[in-house]
């Protein structure tokens, strides 16, 4: 499994005696860089292995939702590198609209301006010259998790090249009338005074009311129940269902709307519900999306209450009032005409708020620009369902399925001076034109552009093909696309990976944009509650860095990674990976002082010990599970293998039981230091994509060779032993045993006991060394007493305890603890036997009385063991 390809140097420098992170992240970092590790040829022959970084905001900085990402999708890169792909990692930055503007804004504020102070290319100016200055932080910090991405291939999505990608794409869409320009029901923040996308409305359970207002006077009225008074004004309709017969009689008919001068009709529609409420629902067109639709099919008007900063405008006593003002005012109001029927106070109910500034959305009929996503969902959908794309775990299929089989047009426009402007002209007499990257736009008196942007996700949905050079033919094109797979939380699967699909089909000739979707949770707290500020659990996962190491964070959050699942995650998690770090560290410096090896050909089976040949065998089937589990995107199973494999297997045992070989040096110790050279070169190398630092510290050293980064992956040889691998199991036993015994006795672990061993005959007499020092037993000597014998695996142990321990006081100790045990096992007996008891007790209450007779049970029995190995006499 040794890498022979690269420079062996003369020299294997020392090892601190400590592991120190912050001396050895940033420098090796650097380094990798500098050597051009990371970057990609897409000239190499050799094949392709592409993914892209879900592209974070230029506003944004590194939290643990992007740290858990980009480990796993270093950890795929790294390995795919290792194993000779051409490996490209793309990074870059989305411009985020909204949330960039919303920045700059804050900034102009500060001086006593808004952006209209400034004009729109002024405003633009301003936002470049930020971005260049302040954006974009999220770089170095992804530098300090050790994110091995194509710098030299770092891109923007207000890129020219980008921009160009984006203007071509509108312009195809545009002549294949799949964008169009409609009035609909959108989501509308007044304060950013724009259109936003669904994934940018955050939904609260908030505190409400609900008022109930009848309609129309006598038999020909109706009630109907509201949480916002104020939209009744722009009321059209009252629906019943066509089948509630308690409103036959009204349907078809007008009743006056109060607070107006406006009669209204009462429709009949599927959509009302007639079990819910009383049956009956006001129909705001203009004002919601369901009424809309309502209003659609019956032909009703359209009316707008208020304008865009939520003000109503509606001439009448609420004019000028703001909509949460005007909720009260007319409660009132028709509070004094007698019109409530009823009002419930607090009502708690779903509200959707613009997640960047937190007002409360709403929903607002506007003209806007679409796109129709018919025939587009239908080719998404239909590459998963064919087999051309995979979605891992399986059973994220169906959340695909249900959100691309159900997709409603898309509105791209957005009200705001960041971002790509949408290529429309408009002409003094209604003409509209659309401009493509090579066009002149229409120049001439009357002719201006549209003055909406196009939404973020519209340029983030080109990423997989716009980042690789698209509309040009280029060779990165041709290498690298379609990425190998996408790594990204089920929550954008919508958002991002269906645009992605969407967009990827229909601009790259049916050709999908990756081969595999690989859906990760969220990370979550160490109770398993979302991490937020306003809960207080947020972490900064470069705090964590900070303390324990970059090796320990990716650890422990890959050890979380299974496969669609949310993360848990909490600093003493981190910690225990530190640690875990740290003994591999400290392993090595040990293997190193013991003369481990890389160099030559392994010995021959013949020459190795059975400990030897056993580690081996181990090693061979851990690099196969390894390589199954990443091949399935099981990040957690990879970690959980190699940390037990590391940690259990190395260095507790093969390291513990191959001490008494290195002290007799000769032959024997030659052979165990290859063995062990060899086995930390593979364990280094299985880690590495995970813990990329401490493994190429510790790799280097021990090999002398270049660097982790570009060494070979390892292969299964196939080499097995059972044999020895039922030996060593065996005298783990023999070990575990006599090492329960001894704590049960209470003797102190380095206490040393006296001890024959009947070994002759069985496979433990080669190991009869290392068992003696792992468990602190000297030879027997002319006064040897076996004051208690163990018969383990088939071998004898027997030990002298006398004058090891106090006999007697052990004994008054264990009857105590047997006598209590008793008690328990008696107590949990009778309410086990109480039938009254058992009749009315809750099954959980009846369980844990069972786990207490269960638990008793297996005290007493340990505890007479015990007494009877107690030296007698």
């Amino acid at each position: 499994m040794t890498d022979n390809t690269q420079h062996q140097q003369a020299a294997t420098p020392e090892l601190p005696t400590q592991y120190v992170p912050a001396d050895v992240e940033g420098k090796l970092y650097e380094r990798w860089v500098e050597r051009g590790y990371f970057e990609a040829d897409e000239h190499s022959e050799k094949p392709p292995y592409t993914i892209v970084i879900p592209p974070p905001n230029v506003t944004g900085s590194l939290h643990l939702g992007h740290a858990f990402e980009h480990t796993l999708i270093d950890a795929l890169t790294r390995r795919k590198r290792m194993q000779g792909y051409e490996t490209l990692w793309q990074p870059g930055m989305d411009h985020a609209g909204i949330a960039t503007q919303n920045v700059v804004e804050r900034e102009l504020a500060k001086e006593g301006k808004s952006r209209h102070d400034l004009g729109r290319e002024a405003f633009i100016e301003r936002v470049w010259k930020w971005k260049n200055e302040s954006g974009g932080q999220i770089s170095g910090q992804m530098r300090r998790l050790g994110d091995g991405v194509a710098w030299s291939r770092e891109r923007f999505t207000m890129d020219e090249g980008l921009s160009r990608a984006v203007q071509t794409v509108f312009k195809k869409m545009y002549e294949d009338e799949l964008i169009y320009r409609a009035e609909r029901i959108i989501n509308w923040c007044p304060r950013c005074l724009t259109a936003i996308s669904d994934i940018e409305v955050e939904y609260s359970d908030d505190d409400g009311e609900l008022v109930s207002m009848k309609y129309g006077e006598g038999e020909e009225s109706l009630v109907v129940a509201t949480t916002r008074a104020e939209t009744m004004l722009g009321d059209t309709a009252v629906a019943v269902h066509p089948d509630d017969e308690r409103y036959q009689h009204l349907v078809g008919k007008r009743i006056k709307l109060p607070l107006t001068d406006r009669t209204i009709p009462v429709v009949a529609d599927t959509h009302v519900d007639p079990e819910f409420g009383t049956g009956a629902v006001k129909v705001t067109p203009a004002h919601d999306p369901n009424d809309f639709e309502i209003g659609r099919r019956h032909d009703l008007p359209s009316l707008t209450v208020m304008d865009e900063r939520a003000v109503i405008t509606v001439p009448g006593p609420f004019e000028g009032l703001d909509r949460l003002e005007a909720r009260s005012a007319i409660v009132a109001a028709l509070r004094a005409e007698g019109r409530i029927v009823a009002e419930k106070r607090p009502y708690v109910h779903s509200v959707g708020h613009c997640s960047r500034c937190k007002t409360t959305v709403e929903p607002r009929l506007s003209m806007q620009w679409w796109v129709k996503v018919g025939p587009l969902a239908q080719a998404a959908g239909d590459a998963v369902r064919d087999g051309q794309v995979k979605i891992h775990p399986q059973e994220m299929e169906k959340r695909y399925f249900d959100w691309v089989d159900d997709l409603r047009d898309w509105c791209i426009s957005r009200q705001l001076w960041w971002g790509h402007r949408i290529p429309i002209w408009y002409g003094p007499d209604g003409e509209i034109v659309c401009v493509g990257p090579d066009e002149e736009p229409p120049s001439g008196e009357g002719w201006h552009q549209e003055t909406d942007v196009l939404d973020t996700w519209f340029s983030s949905g080109l990423w997989p093909f716009s980042t690789l050079g698209w509309p040009e033919q280029t060779d990165s094109l041709a290498k690298f696309y379609p990425n190998s797979v996408l790594v990204t939380g089920y929550d954008i699967l919508f958002f991002w990976v269906a645009r992605m699909m969407m967009f990827g089909l229909y601009a790259m000739d049916g050709t999908p944009p990756f081969h595999t979707i690989a859906l990760h949770g969220m990370v979550r707290d160490q109770f398993g509650k979302k991490m937020s500020k306003s809960f207080g659990n947020a972490v900064n996962p470069l705090d964590w860095m900070d303390a324990y190491g970059s090796d320990a964070l990716r650890f422990t959050l890959a050890r979380g990674a299974n496969p669609g699942v949310d993360v848990p995650i909490g600093e003493d998690w981190v910690q225990g990976s530190r640690n875990f770090a740290n003994k591999i560290w400290n392993a090595t410096r040990f293997a190193l002082m013991n003369g481990a090896t890389v160099e030559g050909e392994l010995p021959a089976a013949e020459e190795q010990s059975a400990t030897d040949r056993w580690i081996l065998s181990r090693l061979n089937t851990v690099v196969a599970e390894v390589d199954a589990y990443y091949e399935d995107y099981q990040f957690a199973k990879v970690s959980d293998a190699l940390f037990h494999f590391a940690w259990d297997e190395v260095f507790d045992w093969y390291v513990e039981l191959s001490k008494t070989t290195f002290m007799g040096g000769g032959r024997p110790a030659e052979v165990s230091a290859r063995v062990l050279g060899e086995v930390l070169d593979t364990t280094l190398r299985l880690l590495h994509p995970v813990m990329p630092f401490v493994t190429e510290t510790l790799w280097t050293t021990l090999t002398g060779q270049e660097s982790l980064v570009i060494a070979d992956w390892p292969a299964d040889s196939g080499f097995r032993d059972k044999a020895a691998e039922a030996e060593i199991e065996q005298v783990q036993q023999v070990i575990t045993e006599v090492r329960r015994f001894r704590s049960d006795q209470g003797l102190q672990p380095g206490q040393k006991v006296p001890a024959r061993l009947a070994l002759e005959g069985t496979a433990f007499a080669p190991h009869e060394a290392a068992i003696r020092q792992l468990l602190r037993l000297t030879p027997e000597g002319d006064a040897f007493q076996a004051t208690a014998s163990l018969p383990v695996s088939g071998a004898t142990v027997a030990l002298d305890l006398s004058g090891t321990i106090d006999v007697e006081a052990e004994r008054k100790r264990l009857t105590k603890d047997l006598g209590n045990a008793e008690k328990e096992k008696a107590a949990a007996e009778a309410k086990l036997g109480n039938e009254a008891f058992l009749a009315k007790a809750p099954d959980k209450v009846v369980d844990k009385i069972r786990g207490r007779l269960t638990k008793a049970e297996a005290d007493i029995e340990r505890i007479t063991a015990q007494l009877a190995g107690l030296p007698t006499g």
